[in-house]
């Protein structure tokens, strides 16, 4: 093959990859769109589930308020959309996951898929720890520090912007099976240094569990504890990864799974 038909077929090649890009970040859109139009008729509804933990706790005669004059209309929009998003997580994560999957390993494959169903339920377990466990605990002791003759009534927008900032980070912690795995994968750490390290991770859990929740000791456990369990439930399956991938390619830890696993793969597409 001559030079330029090769910078053809390498552009082709390209252009065809932006073009698949395009189109499943299209149904991304899409998807997200729909789910919105079907939620937006029960926008203030979707408000009022979201704010129950905070009203239950609020003192007698007191209500939320919107400072904003176009806030009560938007407010309950902007949520409709974000748990649009919530719930086109799946079909996002299918079209990243179509998108990159004929560009990996066969046992590549085999991997990433379950990491990314885990990563998606571990999520979702996330943020309902959050709204079950974690706000009742939070605004009930928000709204009884206040001192002696402030009403506390809370912003609507600056409420939102709270509980979705909670929900992310209570996600993005309960995805520390996740990273756990992901960094034995990459060969960046092994197991056994995970675990030489687990005291820095017990204070490391604790300490987010201080910033994130009021500082009271049982909300810091009930965010520290469970951190402490997903990270030794990742410890534990990234242990039982190294053993097969060991018995498949019959490299140790200290070598790295991946460099391993990549010469295994090359010898099975030659």
């Amino acid at each position: 093959m001559s030079p330029n038909n090769s910078e053809e077929a390498v552009e082709q090649s390209f252009i065809s990859h932006l073009i698949e890009l395009r189109n499943r970040l299209l149904r991304i859109v899409f998807c997200v769109l729909a789910v919105f139009l079907a939620l937006a008729s029960y926008a203030n509804e979707i408000y009022s589930l979201l704010a129950g933990p905070l009203l239950k706790h609020m003192p007698k005669n007191s209500t939320m308020i919107a400072i904003d004059v176009a806030s009560p209309f938007f407010t309950p929009f902007k949520l409709a959309l974000v748990v649009a998003v919530f719930i086109s997580i799946p079909v996002i994560l299918y079209q990243f996951w179509a998108f990159v999957a004929p560009g990996l390993y066969r046992r590549e494959r085999r991997l990433i898929l379950p990491l990314l169903i885990a990563s998606t339920l571990l999520f979702y377990m996330g943020v309902a720890f959050a709204y079950f466990v974690v706000f009742p605990l939070v605004f009930g002791f928000l709204t009884t520090a206040a001192p002696t003759g402030v009403a506390v009534m809370t912003d609507i927008t600056k409420y939102l912007d709270f509980v979705l900032t909670l929900f992310f980070a209570f996600g993005i912690c309960f995805e520390v099976p996740i990273f756990t795995i992901v960094l034995v994968w990459t060969g960046l750490v092994t197991p056994a240094d995970l675990a030489d390290k687990r005291p820095y991770v017990i204070v490391a859990a604790f300490i987010i569990g201080m910033v994130l929740t009021p500082p009271d000791a049982i909300s810091q456990t009930l965010l520290a504890i469970p951190m402490w369990m997903l990270f030794e439930i990742g410890l534990l399956f990234s242990r039982l990864f190294v053993r097969k991938a060991e018995a498949d390619y019959g490299y140790p830890d200290d070598v790295g799974i991946e460099t391993g696993q990549k010469t295994l793969e090359k010898q099975e597409d030659e």
